[in-house]
């Protein structure tokens, strides 16, 4: 009997989506799987996933001109519209010489910042006029999710224009207050750098970069900052002082101290996020938050970055809160164990103290 891709695919997406899970992976030798408060599971009804099969997955998502770019580059990032229901970003890939896909569910509705748990101050940061923002963390962790929060609170607040360049594009945005003009990497635009080398002709107020890919890509986001524009963008990295260290890394040495004054002129902040799975079921966001404050300013433009925790941990009243610290408030609320908190700690012992307290 032959498989009913459509039919299948169509169960699989109603089931994320009703098991509040947040992705779906398709991949040659196992059965269809779907991630659930960020654990996999496998959906034991389906059968194994076929050669043949997960071919037919794969072309049963992609349009034609979809269709020709995959087959060309072997890979390909585009936004999956689900009957009206949800949409999905998917990245379709070769794996092993054999077709897969990753489709990760995102929520038809922008949650607020308040509703995301965030600390009160990044309704200070969305206010702002000029600066750059950055929210970084593992993949899957809410980085888009929480970008989105923070361009709609714009959007709710005041009068501007806001240009997003996304790869692909994953919220939709209704212009409120704000004029909000969406910009999709493969669709919209060649590249994050081309799409950033001619945002400033779009008078834009306000600028969201999906993702700094490349030194050209930083480069342009921080001059943006620079020339009077609010830019909000997103790194895959594990705390503040990593991802200054790998802004600054990213360029050759002759150029580091230029971007280390740059980068201590236009930067507001670094957010970094984590979700732990609750006690009882689902999960629970801790955070590390970083305001570059004139403390944390110098040490970038010294090359201090290996101080900046400290400075964290010593600056609660400013709105700055160490990851651990996060964590430990969550284990005392009953959200999460100490256990599974111990596990997303860059430092357990002081943990152990923080909780004990």
């Amino acid at each position: 009997m032959v498989r009913d891709i459509k039919q299948e695919l169509n169960e699989l997406l109603h089931a994320v989506i009703d098991r509040g899970g947040s992705d779906v992976h398709i991949s040659v030798g196992r059965k269809p799987t779907l991630r659930v408060d960020g654990v996999l599971v496998r959906v034991e009804e389906k059968e194994v996933i076929g050669e043949d099969d997960a071919e037919r997955f794969v072309m049963e998502i992609l349009n034609e001109d979809q269709r020709a770019r995959f087959l060309e580059n072997k890979e390909l990032d585009f936004s999956y519209n689900f009957n009206d229901i949800a949409r999905f970003r998917v990245n379709v890939f070769m794996q092993r010489g054999r077709f897969a896909a990753a489709m990760r569910l995102i929520p038809t509705a922008i949650r607020t910042l308040d509703e995301l748990g965030h600390p009160p101050i990044l309704h200070n940061i969305a206010k702002m006029s000029q600066g750059f923002f950055l929210v970084v963390g593992p993949s899957g962790q809410g980085k888009s999710t929480t970008l989105a929060a923070m361009i709609d609170e714009v959007n709710h607040q005041r009068p501007c224009h806001i240009i997003t360049i996304e790869d692909p594009i994953e919220y939709l945005f209704n212009n409120d207050k704000a004029i909000v003009d969406q910009r999709e990497v493969g669709q919209d635009t060649k590249s994050f750098n081309n799409a950033l080398r001619s945002v400033l002709r779009q008078d834009p107020d306000v600028i969201m970069v999906g993702e700094m890919r490349d030194p050209e890509t930083i480069s342009a986001a921080i001059t943006a900052a620079e020339t009077g524009h609010l830019v909000f963008s997103t790194l895959h990295t594990n705390n503040a002082a990593q991802t200054i260290d790998r802004i600054i890394d990213s360029f050759p040495p002759s150029q580091q101290n230029q971007i280390r004054a740059q980068l201590s002129g236009t930067l507001l902040g670094v957010l970094s996020r984590r979700l732990i799975p609750r006690s009882g079921g689902g999960r629970s966001a801790a955070f590390e938050l970083l305001i570059a404050n004139p403390a944390i300013k110098n040490l970038i433009r010294e090359n201090k970055t290996h101080q900046i925790d400290l400075v964290i941990e010593t600056s609660a009243e400013e709105g700055m809160i160490s990851l651990n610290r996060s964590l430990a408030l969550l284990v005392k609320k009953g959200e999460i164990t100490y256990e599974e908190a111990a596990v997303h700690s860059m430092n357990p012992s002081e943990l152990r103290i923080l909780v004990s307290r």
